[in-house]
């Protein structure tokens, strides 16, 4: 399958990679082509990857994968372009930090609204999935790097976007079980305000590799 990673960071390259390993073509937007980061990326990952402007990468993409920095996300899928978006699975990676008083980070939206609901808002026609947004990059693509059950949510409006979003989960290593689906994407609220909690055990536990466990 083709995937489109927007966003040139340590997610969008973490997930870029784990796609191109699975037999995935990849291609990683930036705002311009010849990025440096994708450019360095696509060399390193092999013929399977490529790099280009937003709009080459959702174009070429038959899913695309937002990894793009939360403050910037609605400008750089703007610049992917409506139509290259339109009827296609955006999963939605980004958290909304804002980041301009410092660190830790407030959320630009929060309560009433998310930055996944503002994404399909703006393209009504993309079939918007937020997932992953609640872990490191790392656990991301490789859940067994946290022991024992943990688990990973899904939410959006397209009941089929989200089985093929859990899909690609399960091609990661998610188990079935563990893939949460939360309902419509206004549940993105609640994903996106616990990276919040995140931030705080990720200071107190000096590394990224935990995650939510839920048990009952």
């Amino acid at each position: 399958m083709r995937f489109a990673v927007l966003g040139t960071g340590g997610v969008g390259q973490a997930i870029g990679a784990k796609l191109v390993a699975l037999g995935h073509e990849v291609t990683m937007g930036a705002r311009q082509e010849g990025n440096a980061n994708a450019v360095a990326w696509a060399q390193a990952q092999g013929p399977q990857a490529r790099q280009g402007t937003f709009a080459r990468a959702a174009e070429a993409g038959e899913v695309v994968v937002n990894c793009t920095s939360g403050e910037h996300c609605l400008e750089a899928l703007e610049s992917a372009g409506a139509q290259n978006l339109a009827g296609k699975v955006l999963i939605d990676v980004a958290n909304p930090l804002d980041f301009s008083a410092g660190f830790p980070p407030s959320l630009a939206v929060c309560n009433t609204d998310s930055l996944g609901e503002q994404i399909q808002r703006a393209f009504p026609e993309a079939r918007v999935v937020k997932a992953l947004n609640t872990m490191s990059s790392e656990v991301m693509v490789d859940p067994a790097l946290v022991p024992g059950r943990h688990q990973v949510f899904v939410c959006g409006d397209d009941a089929d976007a989200k089985r093929q979003a859990a899909a690609l989960l399960a091609e990661f290593g998610w188990p079935e079980d563990a893939i949460v689906d939360l309902g419509g994407i206004e549940a993105a609220r609640g994903t996106e305000m616990y990276v919040s909690f995140w931030l705080r055990l990720y200071g107190v536990l000096g590394t990224g590799r935990f995650n939510v466990a839920v048990a009952r």
